[in-house]
């Protein structure tokens, strides 16, 4: 069981669980279109085990179990992520109503289960109809998203709690067309940094759409991680700032403050959209909340063999989750004390933490230890109104297949069977109790 109380937190605190649409939905059957993940799923050597999201956890069929589970965990609300291929097929133009009908049917049984529905609109599975017109490289996609939030909001706006733009920018355009390891699998920096600009720009457009609709209550989910030098030499220091400014201060600097660090444009100026900077005004709507994922650190090192980007992450000493990610709750905290003083007074959510695990007692001690770190930051001075464990269900986890288990329940995929797990009753106990 958990070592904090659940009283500690603040009354209207919210406590909740997460999940990503292609990561459980499956349900491919509706009129859903193709997406990027899927075709990058069906290339050799992309994801293990050629695993794809076809089937996932069945959630297309099997939402009234999951969100009873939540109920009966205590939660108060649900963090989900509708698909845009599902609702627009081809990205833009024709609506398929089954996909309506669908996130009808699961926004209304949150409501009826007295959940909290928090939306996130792009959880990275682009129509592959829009990728095919260059997707996150292309300018127009401001637009095309718009479009798409837009019908959220006049559909679904008035049920929903809260609405998240996009979820972890970083992703959909560092580690998606720099680094190649997500859809699109791209690996060019000129792919890359019109990417980490035209999804900030996208934001902004949603943005404007939502509050267009009558949407409330809006925000965007950016991953951070706590980023620091290897060593106390100079380079490594340097390392550091680049390393920072790439992971952390692009996406928070461009949403609350309108800017982009100048030691991160003096080296993609040439590969960034030309007079980008008179988006900067849309990139940085006012928002409603701030929502941030946490996981793990990065320590950064020099490295003069690469001259673009003269910097390496290397391993720390912590202990690790199954994937190699250091265990660092302090860095929870670090984060959320530095976004509440260097960039926004807005309320902040920890939109996801969690830690994949086979032995469940390890998963036990680092949400206990994360929840410790955000009464911590709540100490220093940080607005933390919320927390949802990363993951509802053990689920696919993109290029790890189903090989990784996120989950605070178990899913046998072959029999679809839900099973508890201590990290669940853990959760249960806690939220239950309101001493």
């Amino acid at each position: 069981m958990f070592s904090v109380d659940r009283g500690q937190f603040g009354p209207n605190f919210v406590f909740g669980a997460a999940t990503a649409a292609y990561q459980i939905e499956g349900g491919q059957t509706d009129g859903r279109g193709p997406c990027i993940w899927d075709t990058f799923a069906a290339t050799p050597g992309n994801v293990k085990n050629a695993d794809d999201g076809k089937t996932a956890c069945d959630h297309y069929n099997r939402w009234p179990e999951d969100l009873d589970l939540i109920r009966d965990g205590g939660f108060d609300g649900y963090r989900f992520s509708i698909a845009w291929p599902r609702l627009i097929p081809e990205g833009t133009g024709a609506i398929n109503q089954a996909g309506l009908d669908f996130y009808d049917r699961l926004i209304d049984g949150m409501l009826e289960r007295g959940l909290k529905p928090f939306a996130t609109l792009y959880h990275w599975d682009l129509p592959s109809a829009l990728q095919d017109r260059g997707g996150w490289m292309n300018r127009d996609i401001g637009g095309w998203f718009a479009d798409y939030a837009a019908l959220v909001g006049r559909h679904f706006g008035d049920r929903l709690h809260a609405t998240a733009t996009i979820n972890e920018p970083w992703c959909v355009s560092i580690l998606s067309h720099i680094l190649g390891i997500h859809a699109p699998g791209y690996r060019d920096l000129r792919a890359g940094a019109r990417a980490m600009h035209h999804v900030l720009y996208a934001h902004g457009m949603g943005v404007d759409a939502l509050r267009a609709n009558g949407v409330k209550n809006i925000g965007i989910v950016t991953n951070l991680e706590k980023s620091e030098p290897a060593s106390d030499k100079e380079d490594d220091q340097r390392a550091f700032d680049l390393g920072d400014a790439m992971f952390n201060r692009w996406f928070l600097g461009g949403v609350y403050k309108g800017q982009y660090p100048e030691v991160l444009t003096s080296i993609l100026d040439q590969y960034l959209p030309v007079d980008y900077q008179k988006d900067m005004e849309i990139v940085s709507r006012p928002l409603d909340w701030a929502g941030i994922n946490y996981y793990s650190r990065g320590l950064y090192a020099w490295d003069a063999s690469r001259p673009a980007f003269p910097i390496k992450q290397v391993k720390g000493p912590l202990p690790t989750n199954d994937l190699g990610w250091e265990i660092y709750p302090k860095g929870l905290t670090d984060l959320l004390v530095r976004v509440s003083k260097e960039y926004t007074k807005l309320p902040l959510y920890v939109t996801e933490n969690g830690m994949s695990e086979i032995d469940d007692t390890r998963r036990v001690a680092f949400y206990d230890d994360h929840l410790k770190a955000v009464l911590e930051a709540q100490k220093q001075g940080a607005d933390v109104r919320g927390y949802f464990a990363w993951s509802l269900l053990d689920n696919y986890e993109w290029a790890e297949g189903y090989s990784s288990r996120f989950g605070i329940v178990h899913v046998d995929y072959a029999s679809q069977k839900r099973t508890p797990k201590g990290s669940y009753r853990a959760f249960q106990g806690m939220l239950h109790n309101t001493r």
